[in-house]
């Protein structure tokens, strides 16, 4: 896919340089959209959850914009790059997934 073709927002909500979490997000929604047209686009936000109770705890959530139905992965780690890698593992296993059973829709009753 054309990464021109690729809709893509990142919001980071913490106090962590926001370049190379993007760079992650958005090379890894690439690599997932390459050679495929259901993946149109993705919107990436990570956010702190510091408070008294959650010192040091971020949250991650990825949606990928996916025909027919789009998915959504909410993720929670003592880093920022921990929990936005372990969002884009769960988008990733949720695609490949929804590929391999439209994949093999010709099996189903």
């Amino acid at each position: 896919m054309d990464s021109t073709n690729f809709d893509y927002e990142f919001l980071n909500e913490t106090d962590r340089p926001d370049e190379p979490l993007r760079t992650e997000a958005r090379t890894r929604m690439l690599e997932l959209a390459e050679g495929h047209d259901d993946l149109v686009g993705a919107a990436v936000s990570l956010e702190e959850l510091t408070s008294s109770n959650t010192p040091h705890r971020y949250e991650a959530r990825v949606v990928a914009y996916i025909r027919p139905e789009n998915i959504a992965a909410v993720e929670k780690g003592d880093t920022a790059i921990n929990a936005l890698q372990a969002a884009l593992d769960a988008a990733e296993r949720q695609i490949r997934k929804k590929r391999e059973k439209l994949r093999t829709r010709w099996k189903q009753p």
